[in-house]
């Protein structure tokens, strides 16, 4: 869709917003997102691991873990969770804005469609290396015990749950999955800048840089939407993940999994094609509620600040 003049205008008479105020606003929002959506996570964890048909499906899984262990198991993994949400937005929004500027043209200032999908795999890729494989594994290391002593657990906490992995497996043993991380960051972050930017132009008539602050419901229409496609495209890349970093060697040294392809083919074989969108609904029910948060929070600080210190400045 053609920007009209007058956005044009409004966003060539108008600073860029820097790139620090963008990590920060996703680190806020990263922060309120965790607190709120971490029981869906667990559940969506478990399902994803379980084999045997343990759980019925998402309310039984959550009600089992509950009455068996206990409510707050419900948000096990929210440290490591929380702080890998906060580093990872404070990351992916801060890079993708410095990706943003290297591939607009530098002549008009625009940004293309294709400049906008390269910046987001980027940001993407850049945030499964550097942030979400090591703490997603420690997360479903913890996430994935079962019980109520702590004694009995063999991680008894997030650094320790680190140290054991790094002293028994290596300190790749933090990246295990690092592959099907990479592609399914860098597949959502494509399409969720892409399709966030789309439908605040779409609904709201917002253009990046225009100066309007966008109402926080609105925000969180935008959100949702462009967090729903991710998911679906991505479910086998993210069992695979979850397969590959909650396993460890067994006795005799092995790995049930050896990579991505043979993960995927393995799941293929033993439990069907369907197996590779275990807690799609789960995901669904997490990720797009999620984005909304997350942006409903990052729209009103990047607008804030804009109107503030940004309104009628020259560049």
């Amino acid at each position: 869709m053609a920007e009209p003049e007058d956005a044009k205008t409004a966003s060539a008479n108008k600073a860029p917003i820097p790139h620090y105020m963008k990590a920060i606003s996703g680190s806020l929002g990263g922060i309120v997102e965790a607190s709120c959506l971490q029981p869906i996570d667990v559940i969506k964890t478990r399902l994803q691991l379980d084999r045997g048909g343990a759980y019925k499906g998402i309310v039984h899984c959550g009600s089992t873990v509950a009455r068996t262990e206990g409510v707050r198991a419900l948000w096990k993994g929210l440290t490591p969770f929380a702080t890998h949400l906060t580093l990872k937005y404070a990351l992916r929004m801060g890079s993708n804005a410095v990706f943003q500027s290297a591939f607009k043209d530098s002549e008009t200032g625009k940004l293309s469609n294709r400049g906008r999908l390269l910046s987001g795999f980027g940001a993407g890729v850049l945030e499964a290396l550097a942030i979400v494989t090591p703490f997603e594994v420690v997360k479903i290391r913890l996430q994935q015990q079962k019980g109520l002593s702590l004694g009995l657990l063999k991680y008894k906490g997030p650094i320790h749950c680190a140290r054991t992995i790094v002293r028994e497996e290596g300190v790749l043993g933090l990246w295990a999955g690092a592959a099907p991380t990479v592609m399914r960051n860098g597949t959502n972050q494509a399409a969720m800048f892409t399709a966030k930017n789309a439908f605040d132009v779409l609904l709201w008539h917002k253009h990046e840089g225009d100066g309007k602050v966008l109402q926080p419901w609105q925000s969180m229409i935008s959100g949702f939407l462009a967090g729903t496609a991710g998911p679906i495209c991505t479910g086998p890349f993210d069992v695979v993940k979850t397969r590959l970093m909650a396993q460890s060697r067994d006795g005799e040294g092995g790995l049930k999994y050896r990579g991505m392809v043979h993960a995927i083919r393995t799941i293929y074989a033993e439990e069907g094609v369907l197996a590779l969108w275990k807690g799609l609904l789960p995901r669904l029910m997490r990720i797009p509620p999620g984005q909304a948060i997350m942006w409903a929070v990052a729209d009103q600080i990047i607008g804030l600040y804009e109107n503030r210190y940004l309104h009628n400045a020259p560049i």
